[in-house]
């Protein structure tokens, strides 16, 4: 299986020992100090990622890493606060509860991956929310993504096919020729994968 198409989610989990090779932390502009482990990605997303930040900042945006790499341990710590009322969390807009959509069970989040990063801008305070959709840079993410072979992982209005409420930051490393094939023809990557009839590889 290719591991930068691979689908990851409730029905198809990484396992709980699953580290991705080549982490590194190429120095992407992030709201978290250095040695942070969300800083890290898989090593040719790092390299893609940086490239399509570059690209905004010359058009005066400021794109900004918030979370990268996650380990198992870290999403079931995640998964624990989020169900815990008295703890904080960095989804203002979301009440703590047993369940939570926005926040992966252990296994079944992309950040494990190391091929997915969200991002927000210093106009919304570096918020995760559907706010950064009404930006600059939420709406030039939106449009360039795919030049650098991210995907919008979670688009609007397909919450019954991903399972996970719309992200607006959040982005995965698909490559330039799945991504730009899932954005023609409006494709979730859960569909590419369940529905191959329907879907022809991209060149």
């Amino acid at each position: 299986m290719n591991l930068y198409t691979r689908l990851i989610n409730k029905d198809h989990p990484l396992p709980p020992d699953y580290v991705p090779e080549n982490l590194t932390d190429i120095g992407i502009p992030f709201d978290a100090p250095c040695g942070d482990p969300k800083r890290l990605l898989e090593i040719r997303t790092a390299h893609a990622a940086l490239m399509l930040i570059q690209a905004a900042q010359r058009e005066s945006l400021i794109l900004t890493g918030i979370s990268g790499y996650r380990s198992y341990k870290r999403q079931q710590q995640l998964c624990i606060g989020h169900s815990n009322p008295a703890s904080s969390t960095p989804y203002q807009q979301i009440s703590p509860a047993p369940v939570n959509p926005y926040v992966a069970l252990p296994g079944t989040s992309e950040h494990q991956s190391g091929l997915a990063l969200d991002v927000s801008c210093p106009s919304i305070h570096m918020e995760l929310s559907e706010k950064f959709s009404e930006t600059g840079e939420g709406r030039w993410l939106k449009k360039n993504a795919p030049l650098y072979g991210f995907i919008l992982r979670y688009p609007k209005n397909r919450e019954e096919i991903t399972g996970v409420p719309y992200e607006p930051w959040h982005i995965r490393y698909v490559t330039k020729p799945l991504a730009s094939w899932l954005t023609i023809t409006n494709l979730t990557l859960e569909e590419y994968h369940n529905f191959p009839a329907r879907c022809s590889p991209p060149p």
